[in-house]
């Protein structure tokens, strides 16, 4: 009798939605205990609200411009030095540009109050980079504005008073089939190439050379709660934390799986720098059209179309012609105080559930 020779059983991928507590790493928190653990005490934080603008400095204001409006901004205001960029969301702005050397000039939140202005004023051992509380008299929406600096000089900026502006009208929902649901029946996928229209700021990212310096800072000063903590194991055992992503606590409210980031300096790397800043858009064929735009205008690519764990979106990274890397996004993940802070080894920040291979550039 002839041997019969048996394939080896291949499982094909899949996908699922799963709850946040499940996700979870056996490594995780409440919130409630996380305030303990790191003796954070919330009523004394400054109350954010929202990301509301990147700040950054700029050599060539028209070059940047193209650039800007090729990854899906629109110009709102300019002067001879200063340029305010929006989405088609109701944000007056979510990118200011002004005329000079390159340089990163830091996010700007918006506050609950004015008392929340003048709290930041009084920050023990805190700089104040602006003259005191300012008023944004040429800016969109007008407002209030006090900068500070971070432990490591990197500015955040915070924000009362501004108005909304009016929102664009929301591009059309691509209708999908799937292999059972028909749900598009009589109805023809087309589309026009262009740039992905950015609805709105999404979170930056800072890389740092003291880590528990500058989590301290945020998580204390800020109502910022992680979502996920990095962590390396270490010869003692005793994880050492070098990284998070952190979202704004706003009780139940469901708020962006992260509002920013921080990360350690890489190893054999000297200067704290700016990671990137990134911008929600519509959807995956909004988000590969605009990919394949920008591709054929010459610039440059760092990492994507590729979807994250940590967060699940769906990214997309690119440098602007400074060198500066900005990322357009979908499908992230949403949390609330309900969701707990996940310790996670420090190497998952880096995995995609898939895309391209992570570049070097990007983990510098």
């Amino acid at each position: 009798m002839t041997a019969r020779t048996y394939l080896p059983l291949i499982s094909p991928n899949r996908g699922a939605s799963v709850e946040d507590h499940l996700a979870a790493s056996d490594l995780s928190m409440n919130q409630v205990t996380f305030h303990e653990a790191y003796k954070i005490r919330p009523e004394t934080q400054i109350k954010l609200i929202k990301i509301s603008f990147m700040r950054y400095q700029h050599p060539d204001l028209d070059v940047i411009t193209t650039f800007l409006l090729n990854f899906g901004l629109s110009v709102v205001k300019k002067t001879d030095t200063e340029v305010w960029y929006r989405g088609y969301g109701a944000d007056q702005y979510l990118y200011y540009a002004c005329k000079g050397p390159r340089q990163f000039l830091g996010g700007a939140f918006d506050v609950e109050s004015f008392e929340d202005l003048e709290k930041a004023t009084k920050l023990q051992g805190v700089t104040i980079l602006s003259d005191g509380i300012e008023e944004m008299k040429g800016a969109p929406g007008g407002g209030y504005i006090v900068t500070l600096a971070d432990p490591e000089g990197f500015p955040i900026s915070l924000v009362y008073g501004q108005t909304l502006g009016e929102a664009k009208p929301m591009p059309e929902k691509v209708i999908m089939n799937d292999e059972v649901d028909k749900p598009r029946a009589r109805k023809f996928q087309r589309f026009q190439n262009g740039p992905a229209a950015v609805h709105k700021l999404g979170h930056y990212g800072l890389v740092v050379r003291d880590f528990m310096k500058q989590f301290s800072f945020y998580t204390q000063n800020f109502n910022l709660m992680p979502s996920n903590v990095l962590y390396m194991p270490t010869a003692d055992s005793k994880p050492k934390e070098v990284g998070m992503f952190a979202h704004i606590e706003r009780g139940e409210e469901l708020v962006d799986h992260h509002t920013i980031f921080l990360t350690s300096l890489p190893p054999g790397a000297t200067e704290p720098h700016v990671h990137h800043c990134s911008f929600e858009i519509h959807d995956l064929d909004s988000q590969k059209l605009g990919h394949y735009w920008l591709a054929k205008k010459g610039y440059e690519p760092v990492w994507g179309v590729g979807r994250h764990i940590l967060g699940s979106q769906i990214f997309d990274y690119w440098w602007d012609p400074n060198h500066f890397m900005v990322e357009h996004y979908i499908d992230s993940d949403v949390v609330n105080q309900d969701t707990p802070v996940s310790f996670e080894l420090a190497e998952s920040a880096k995995d995609a559930a898939w895309g391209p291979d992570v570049p070097s550039a990007f983990l510098e």
